[in-house]
């Protein structure tokens, strides 16, 4: 018989194990007697499984993995409740004496039953896709990197001098290939080159994706106010919102910085307080990338090369760069969860970012905007620099922006938002 058709007058509290293969299913109720005894059901019948013996009434828990994700989608739809465990937070399971699969699939449903399993956020399907995108193209990056030194270190083994200027370029091929080395270096040299070749046309179509998300919903209305931010691009932006999700999971700034394990660690013994490092109790890329933003922040914007300076009189530079970060963390969570512009906005330099951003798109990204009505469009939205007539590259030419007349004309949205 189905129990889903079967009426019954308690919830019991099922744990499921994942493995690549298989998972382990067990249940307790609410006195934590065991109700439904450990069993093991192969991937490919989860879904069958789950049909017919999990109930309306039935509240799962999951650990999550590499396929808590779609097992999640599989289980919520069915079920009263389903949450996934953080592994860091339960991780008194693998320290277990007795541990086998049953076992630990038992422990974390009484864990549910007592309501103490410490849940993690679970990322709409459109967060997952990005971080996955943003995830591969580190990964992309790392082999070009990995390649690139692979190239360096022959040269320096061989006390050989490249040509001046960007020695990966195409233009410097030949020279690669004409080298005088032995067969094998050679043999090395060629396929070192045509990998990167191939991984360099992975990062323009990777970049490409990622820039039409940057126009697409929910992230077309995020970006420009991250773009804005010192030390942000387009590429930036989205990095730091596929780590984010959604802003309004946190309720002010300090739980994002939290989150992104930047906050300071403290020591608070009996009689002994001491401050420590930052915790680093959070997402890793989101650190890094902050990190990234924070130095191109000193170098160029006046506001945050003044708090810079101010932080190095006291101490190194090293910790300085993470207070910056962390400040500029703290102007992600204001201008995400205000929807306005940054205090410390020069709506020069933003318009700039601007359009390095509209560059990077076609006609039907930019909304059938040419490149100067991109800019103009955004900064209205961003209620910055109505009076610039145009922006200055960094070679010091003169780009004109189209004016807030000629952009509202196009846009008469943009003056009922206003």
């Amino acid at each position: 018989m189905n129990p889903t058709s079967t009426a019954i007058s308690f919830t019991r509290f099922i744990a499921i194990d994942l493995h690549k293969r298989y998972a382990v299913i067990g249940g307790v109720n609410t006195q934590q007697q065991v109700v439904l005894p450990p069993r093991r059901v192969e991937i490919d019948e989860l879904a069958t499984w789950a049909q017919n013996h999990l109930m309306p009434t039935d509240e799962v828990v999951l650990e999550a993995t590499t396929n808590a994700w779609t097992t999640y989608d599989l289980i919520a739809p069915t079920v009263q409740r389903c949450v996934v465990a953080s592994p860091s937070h339960v991780r008194w399971i693998a320290e277990a004496r007795v541990k086998t699969d049953a076992a630990d699939v038992l422990r974390l449903a009484r864990l549910l039953a007592a309501h103490l399993v410490p849940e993690v956020w679970v990322p709409p399907v459109y967060v997952r896709e990005l971080r996955s995108l943003i995830a591969y193209r580190r990964r992309v990056v790392a082999m070009q990197t990995m390649t690139k030194n692979r190239l360096q270190s022959l040269l320096h083994a061989n006390h050989l001098i490249p040509p001046p200027g960007r020695v990966f370029a195409e233009k410097n091929r030949d020279w690669w290939l004409r080298l005088n080395l032995s067969l094998t270096e050679c043999l090395r040299i060629r396929q070192d080159l045509a990998t990167l070749e191939h991984l360099e046309g992975q990062l323009a179509e990777l970049e490409a994706e990622i820039c039409r998300l940057s126009t697409s919903p929910p992230w077309s209305e995020q970006v420009p106010h991250l773009v804005q931010l010192p030390g942000f691009g387009m590429l930036t932006a989205m990095t730091v919102l596929a780590a984010i999700g959604v802003i309004t999971r946190f309720p002010t700034a300090k739980h994002l910085v939290g989150y992104a394990g930047l906050g300071a660690g403290v020591h608070d013994s009996g009689e002994t307080h001491r401050d420590k490092g930052i915790t680093k109790q959070g997402r890793r890329e989101l650190r890094k990338v902050l990190v990234e933003a924070a130095w191109i922040a000193v170098n160029s914007h006046p506001y945050w090369k003044a708090q810079f300076d101010r932080l190095t009189r006291r101490k190194p530079r090293n910790k300085a760069i993470v207070a910056i970060a962390r400040k500029l963390l703290i102007a992600v969570w204001h201008v995400l969860s205000e929807r306005a512009a940054d205090k410390n906005a020069v709506p020069a330099m933003v318009a700039f970012k601007l359009m390095i951003w509209s560059w990077k798109l076609n006609d039907r990204e930019r909304g059938g905007l040419t490149s100067r009505q991109f800019v103009r469009y955004h900064l209205i939205r961003l209620k910055l620099g109505e009076d610039i007539p145009y922006l200055i590259t960094g070679k010091g030419t003169k780009r004109a922006i189209a004016s807030p007349q000629e952009v509202l004309a196009l846009r008469p949205e943009l003056a009922a938002a206003g």
